[in-house]
C-alpha cells in the first residue's frame, strides 16, 4: 500500500505536462506586441502617405492662389485650408478640406502656412513680384494624431504603452516654376466702332483698341512660345500656340491688312454664322477668298523675338503686328473698322472649332479662349441664314447666344476667360434680348467658365455703377492680362530647405 502511494507521488512530481503554459503566456505578450506594432505602424504609414499627398496638394493650391489678382495672405491661407485634410475650421459646419478623411486622419491640425520671398534658388523661377503678396514660395505643414488600437491592448498585461502616435508632414511649393502644359489659346478682340473711343484712364490714355492691344501684348509676352532650350534663332517645337480672332468678321482675302505693315482696315462683310461644331470635332477649314472669317491669324508660335518667355514680341510676325507690337509708322495693329455693330457668338464658335482642331493635332495640350468686349451685342447686319427665334444663329437674344457659346466651350474642356471692357449694367444695352432680359455685364460673367475667370476693367475712368468683377476687382487691362497669363502657369513642389 505504501509502495503504491510512493509511485503515485513520484509520477506527480515527475510529470512535465503544463509547464509550457507560462512560456506561452510570455510569448502571447510578445506576439501581441509584434502584431500590434506591425498593424498600428503600418496603418500610421498609410496615413502618413495620405497626409503627405494632402499637404502637397495644399501647398500647390496655395502657390496657385498666390498668383491670382488681388491675392493676400488671408486668401492664400483660405485656399490651403480648402485643399487640406482639416475636418473642421472657423466658419464651417461640414469641414474645410477637400482631402479630409475622418477614418484615416481623424485628427489633423494645420499651423499657419509660411509665405516666403526667395531670391536665390535654382528651384524658383520667378521674382517675388510675380505674386501680389510679394512672395514666391509657400510652405505648408500638417500634423495628424492617430490612435494606437493594437499596441494599446498591451495595457491589459500591465504594459505602459502610448495611446496615440503623431505624424508630421511638410511641403513647399514655388509659384510659376513648374513646366507648363502645352497651351492652345484663342484671343478674341472686339474691334467694333465703340473700341475707337478714348479711354481717359491714367493707365492708358489712348483709344480703347490701343489699350486692349497693350493688354494682349502683356499676355503674349508672358507665354512660352517654344520648348525649353530654344534660342532666338531656333524654336525647339511649339509650346504655347496662339491665334487671334476679331469681330466684326472680315473678308478672308483682306485679313493680311491687319497683319502686315502698313496696316489698314480689311473689308467688313455682314456677320456670318459658323456651324456649331460637334463635341468630337477635330477639323477646321478656314474660309478663304471673299468669304467672311473671324480669324485674323492661324495658330502660331513665332510671336516672341527670342523664342522665349518674357523675351519681347516679334515685330515682324503676323501676330505681333496685329497685336500692335510693331510701332513703326502706319503700323498700328488691329483698328476699329466698325460698320456691323457687335455680334459675338459667331466669333466664339469659330474660335472653338479652331481650338478643337489644334488640340487634336497636339494630344496632351490644353485649350483656352480669351474674349475682350463691352458685351453690347445688338447688330442688325447679318447674312442669310439668321433666324429670329433667339437660338443661334438669330438676330434676337444676341447676348444670350454669347453665353451659350461660352458654356458650350466650357463643356468641351476649353477654359473661357472674359474681359469686360466698359460693359454696362443696363438691359437696354442688350437691345434684342427680351426674354429673358440680360445686361452686358451679366452676359460677360455668364460666358466665362467660372466667376474667377471673369475680369472687368473697373478703373477710375468708369462711371459709378460700372461692371465690376467680384473675384478680380480694381485691375487695369495690363494687370488683367497679366493675371490671365498667370493662370496658365504651373506651381512646382521644391525641397523644404528652399
Amino acid at each position: 500500500m505504501s509502495q503504491s502511494r510512493s509511485r503515485i507521488l513520484n509520477q506527480v512530481f515527475e510529470d512535465q505536462k503544463g509547464q509550457v503554459l507560462p512560456w506561452m503566456a510570455l510569448l502571447m505578450i510578445l506576439f501581441l506586441g509584434m502584431s500590434g506594432l506591425t498593424l498600428d505602424l503600418g496603418r500610421a504609414y498609410v496615413a502618413y502617405r495620405e497626409l503627405q499627398t494632402s499637404t502637397d496638394a495644399a501647398a500647390l493650391s496655395g502657390a496657385y492662389a498666390m498668383t491670382l489678382s488681388g491675392a493676400t495672405s488671408t486668401s492664400v491661407i483660405a485656399q490651403v485650408k480648402a485643399s487640406s485634410s482639416l475636418l473642421s475650421g472657423a466658419g464651417t459646419t461640414n469641414g474645410y478640406g477637400a482631402n479630409a478623411d475622418s477614418n484615416s486622419l481623424p485628427s489633423v491640425s494645420l499651423p499657419t502656412p509660411t509665405l516666403k520671398c526667395v531670391t536665390s534658388s535654382l528651384y524658383v523661377s520667378v521674382p517675388c513680384a510675380a505674386s501680389p503678396t510679394g512672395d514666391n514660395v509657400i510652405q505648408v505643414r500638417q500634423t495628424a494624431t492617430l490612435p494606437l488600437y493594437f499596441i494599446g491592448m498591451l495595457k491589459l498585461f500591465g504594459n505602459n504603452t502610448p495611446a496615440t502616435i503623431t505624424v508630421n508632414t511638410m511641403s513647399t511649393a514655388a509659384v510659376q516654376s513648374g513646366e507648363n502644359q502645352e497651351l492652345n489659346l484663342a484671343i478674341i478682340v472686339d474691334t467694333t466702332a465703340s473700341m475707337g473711343s478714348n479711354d481717359t484712364d491714367v493707365n492708358c490714355g489712348n483709344t480703347r483698341i490701343h489699350c486692349a492691344l497693350q493688354g494682349v501684348q502683356t499676355l503674349l509676352n508672358s507665354l512660352s512660345p517654344c520648348s525649353v532650350g530654344s534660342t532666338s534663332s531656333n524654336c525647339v517645337s511649339g509650346y504655347d500656340m496662339v491665334s487671334l480672332f476679331t469681330f466684326p468678321n472680315i473678308q478672308a482675302n483682306t485679313a493680311s491688312k491687319d497683319t502686315s505693315c502698313p496696316t489698314s482696315n480689311p473689308t467688313i462683310p455682314k456677320y456670318y454664322a459658323p456651324a456649331i461644331p460637334s463635341t468630337t470635332n477635330t477639323t477646321w477649314n478656314a474660309p478663304t477668298g471673299t468669304s467672311a472669317i473671324y480669324q485674323v491669324t492661324g495658330f502660331v508660335d513665332n510671336y516672341s523675338s527670342t523664342n522665349q518667355q518674357n523675351g519681347g514680341l516679334a515685330t515682324n510676325s503676323a501676330l505681333g503686328i496685329a497685336s500692335g507690337a510693331n510701332t513703326g509708322s502706319n503700323c498700328k495693329g488691329l483698328q476699329t473698322p466698325g460698320g456691323d455693330g457687335t455680334y459675338i457668338a459667331g466669333a466664339m464658335y469659330e474660335a472653338i472649332t479652331a481650338l478643337q482642331a489644334e488640340q487634336a493635332a497636339r494630344p496632351g495640350s490644353k485649350s483656352a479662349l480669351v474674349l475682350l468686349s463691352d458685351g453690347e451685342a445688338s447688330s442688325t447686319k447679318f447674312q442669310s441664314g439668321f433666324g429670329t427665334g433667339g437660338t443661334y444663329p438669330s438676330s434676337n437674344q444676341q447676348c444670350a447666344q454669347t453665353v451659350a457659346a461660352g458654356q458650350f466651350a466650357t463643356n468641351l474642356g476649353i477654359t473661357v476667360y472674359t474681359v469686360s471692357y466698359g460693359a454696362s449694367n443696363s438691359t437696354s444695352d442688350c437691345t434684342y434680348d427680351t426674354n429673358p432680359k440680360i445686361t452686358p455685364c451679366a452676359e460677360m460673367l455668364a460666358t466665362a467658365s467660372d466667376a474667377s475667370d471673369f475680369y472687368s476693367d473697373a478703373t477710375a475712368s468708369q462711371s459709378t455703377g460700372a461692371c465690376v468683377s467680384a473675384d478680380n476687382p480694381n485691375l487695369t487691362l495690363n494687370q488683367i492680362f497679366g493675371s490671365i497669363a498667370n493662370r496658365f502657369t504651373a506651381a512646382r513642389l521644391v525641397p523644404n530647405t528652399v
